[in-house]
């Protein structure tokens, strides 16, 4: 229960309004904080807002748009899916209360590799759960944490292939990065005791719960049990070797189930995710959190909806905070997306309720954008509802050095 009540949050912003005012400042700049100076960060907001939308007006239309769609293969209410990320000190909620919120939104949840809840009760809170996993460790070791979540009903898999281990996971932000303690012993209790006097609200949540900020990696586990802490994950992660097309193969014939291959975005890495056996494909740029100046996925999604057809389903991320956001990727040929920023901006404002406002929040603005544009349903979405600017799509031609074509998205 909330300590104290207030009106629904009702927009995306407000509850980063809210975030901002209760969380610690070195938790808030861990969540806003994008590689080196931020910019890719930035272009993924700005990239929405350079497409114009084409409202279409005395059109009949039903009491309430459809909206339903597919993720993985597995049917949702609404096209707005729980991206994988880890919360660590925004809620004592945490991943059970986000994963409650998306089931009574009628939607999935994603699960990090370094979240703070077993998935084994993160799919209890919601059964339409996938397991998110990072090449982290040695085979042996990434088959046993794969064969856990395969036990605990994990609906599919999705693995991350853009940010990798050691080469970049420690990069700088030109703000500062704060730094994650390995565990609350004394020494570090009294060295963050200054969040907790400082933002009482925040502290309270955890005090009346009679927990602290989740430090540790549960599903980051071996075979031994031993629950790693966050920071043990990440040096692990960090020791294994940037993953290969190989390795994408080797973990798809072991899952054997949906399996997306994430952090995608030219027609080429797309084909080989097919070739290398994937039933879906995120479309991302880690929401700017990966090789800065990179330009918004959006720009690459239409190219990369050619490359592969129908043969597989593609998501989109990166970027996404309303309704007409995620109308624009539909209609540019994304299933479904998923969102990072906006549910920890939910569950720091108000826990579980927080994050279910949040989802409700899209749905709103879903359904109104789709009214606006004269659409019952937002199968019936496609470009033709856009205003696009010239040269707005990038697409890469090959991957062999024919570098960047700037067009339409008939030049992909």
């Amino acid at each position: 229960m909330a300590l104290f009540k207030h009106k629904a949050i009702e927009t995306v912003e407000e509850a980063h309004r809210r975030a901002k005012k209760i969380l610690p400042k070195d938790v808030y700049t861990a969540l806003m904080a994008g590689s080196d100076s931020g910019a890719t960060m930035k272009g993924n907001l700005a990239a929405f807002e350079e497409i114009g939308l084409i409202p279409r007006v005395g059109v009949e239309l039903p009491s309430k748009p459809d909206m339903k769609t597919n993720f993985m293969g597995q049917p949702i209410d609404l096209p707005v899916v729980i991206a994988p990320a880890a919360a660590q000190a925004m809620h004592p909620d945490a991943e059970l209360g986000v994963a409650r919120a998306a089931r009574q939104a009628g939607t999935a949840i994603t699960l990090s590799n370094f979240a703070s809840m077993p998935f084994e009760d993160v799919a209890q809170a919601n059964d339409n759960a996938f397991a998110h996993v990072y090449l982290s460790g040695d085979r042996d070791t990434i088959a046993g944490r794969v064969e856990r979540f395969r036990k605990a009903g994990a609906k599919g898999l999705i693995f991350t292939l853009d940010v990798s281990g050691g080469r970049i996971a420690n990069q700088p932000r030109d703000w500062g990065s704060p730094v994650y303690p390995d565990g609350l012993g004394l020494a570090a209790m009294i060295r963050y005791s200054p969040m907790a006097l400082g933002n009482p609200l925040w502290f309270m949540r955890y005090l009346r719960r009679g927990c602290i900020p989740g430090l540790d990696a549960p599903n980051m586990s071996k075979a031994d049990g031993i629950v790693p802490t966050l920071v043990g994950g990440l040096y692990e992660w960090m020791a294994t070797p940037v993953p290969t097309w190989d390795d994408v193969a080797w973990l798809r014939e072991l899952w054997g189930g949906p399996f997306m291959v994430k952090g995608i975005l030219t027609p080429d890495d797309a084909r080989r995710a097919v070739d290398a056996g994937a039933t879906a494909i995120g479309v991302s740029n880690h929401g700017g959190n990966n090789l800065d100046t990179t330009p918004s996925p959006l720009r690459f999604l239409p190219g990369v909806v050619q490359a592969v057809g129908n043969q597989v389903e593609v998501t989109f991320d990166s970027g996404i905070r309303r309704g007409a956001d995620v109308v624009k990727a539909l209609a540019l040929g994304a299933q479904s997306v998923m969102i990072g920023r906006p549910w920890f901006y939910g569950l720091a404002a108000d826990g579980e309720r927080g994050v279910y406002e949040v989802l409700e929040s899209f749905r709103i603005s879903i359904e109104r954008t789709l009214v606006g544009l004269g659409k019952s349903s937002i199968n019936d979405l496609s470009a033709d509802d856009l205003v696009i600017p010239p040269g707005y799509f990038l697409n890469l031609t090959t991957s062999r050095g024919a570098g960047i074509v700037r067009g339409d998205a008939a030049a992909a």
